[in-house]
């Protein structure tokens, strides 16, 4: 079977539900999308490999439909910490605000990875996806031996090379039109705002390597599943689409926040985390993101108690609102719902005639 049969052989639909960590993804999202025909995926990131698992569980409980499961890949390289200090300096003032303490910016660097690679070895799901790097050629082929697809997420044609040369079964080709962190393999904060169009990129990555291309960033509408597909891409990933879903798991304010005209645009941040993330522009973003230092995931670690209080204040002003260029076209319709109307959107657009 080749890696595009096997793709294709995940869902009845060519849509899958991006994994957005933070909360956003869970098993009842990826049980809806996976029900309407659809492909749902878990968010392993920020999450430790027992409740990584634990979701994993509570899935298979809620679907016998194949899944993923999104895995972010330990950052090397030495960040500077003075930067890193003189940014909590910054922070002070939102600390005391929100009566809370800043994060220990060294809680860890590698996201648990090995034992959640580990994990996933052990007990085997249909398909695991890599961001932020490509993983080692051994860790592809050690799935591969499990049975398990694998696909890495690339915003470049060498970064789509790589992952090609390591193994894996596909690429998720990222646009910079996508919302949340964007994926690149290496943090260049030279390169901030550099990105590339998903339009663009799509046909630069489908000359450039033979695997399968899973879409992403930006698409809302059946139509643009259509330009994706007939751009080169074999399937289509959608996550601010799937964000105000009921099933969701993102906080209510930031599902309303998406669709809120007072949030008018988005735009790319290392404010929160440390790594570009596009994000509904707010207050914490236009007050802090000029003068965020690149040093991920430390910043993460640095602001997560300023962003679980001002979700707890009720304050959109000051938590990370993820999402992409295409937010205002969300819909609040069930995931079901959602997977329904695309398809019949993208079906109405491929046999329109040109």
């Amino acid at each position: 079977m080749s890696a595009l049969t096997e793709l294709s052989s995940l869902s009845a639909h060519p849509i899958i539900q991006a994994p957005m960590a933070g909360g956003a993804s869970n098993p009842q999202l990826a049980a809806a999308v996976g029900a309407a025909g659809g492909l749902g995926f878990l968010a392993a990131g920020y999450k430790t490999s027992e409740a990584m698992y634990q979701e994993i569980r509570q899935l298979r409980d809620l679907t016998s439909q194949p899944f993923g499961v999104n895995l972010f890949l330990p950052q090397p390289g030495t960040v500077d910490r003075s930067a890193v200090a003189v940014y909590a300096e910054q922070l002070a003032a939102e600390a005391a605000w929100y009566a809370t303490a800043l994060g220990d910016p060294d809680t860890g660097s590698d996201d648990g990875y090995d034992a959640k690679v580990a994990v996933l070895l052990a007990d085997p799901v249909p398909l695991v996806s890599f961001t932020f790097g490509c993983p080692d050629r051994s860790v592809c082929e050690a799935f591969a031996k499990a049975g398990t697809y694998t696909v890495v997420t690339v915003t470049s044609p060498a970064e789509a090379l790589a992952a090609q040369r390591a193994g894996a079964d596909a690429v998720c080709v990222q646009g910079v039109e996508a919302g949340g962190h964007q994926g690149t393999h290496r943090d260049d904060p030279q390169l901030d705002g550099a990105g590339i169009g998903l339009l663009s990129l799509i046909p630069q990555v489908r000359e450039t390597v033979q695997l399968p291309i899973i879409a992403a960033g930006g698409l809302m509408r059946g139509s643009q599943i259509a330009a994706v597909l007939a751009a080169g891409a074999d399937a289509a990933a959608l996550g601010t689409a799937f964000l105000v879903c009921p099933e969701s798991g993102a906080n209510v304010l930031h599902k309303r926040a998406v669709t809120d005209p007072v949030f008018s645009r988005t735009e790319l941040t290392r404010a929160f985390s440390g790594r570009p993330a596009r994000g509904l522009l707010n207050r914490f973003m236009r007050e802090h993101g000029p003068y965020a230092p690149p040093g991920y995931p430390q910043v993460h670690h640095l602001t997560s108690g300023l962003r679980r209080a001002a979700a707890a204040a009720s304050d959109p002003q000051g938590m990370a609102l993820w999402a992409g260029q295409g937010h205002r076209l969300a819909r609040e319709l069930s995931a079901g719902a959602l997977v329904e109307t695309l398809v019949a959107e993208l079906h109405a657009a491929q046999e329109t005639p040109a």
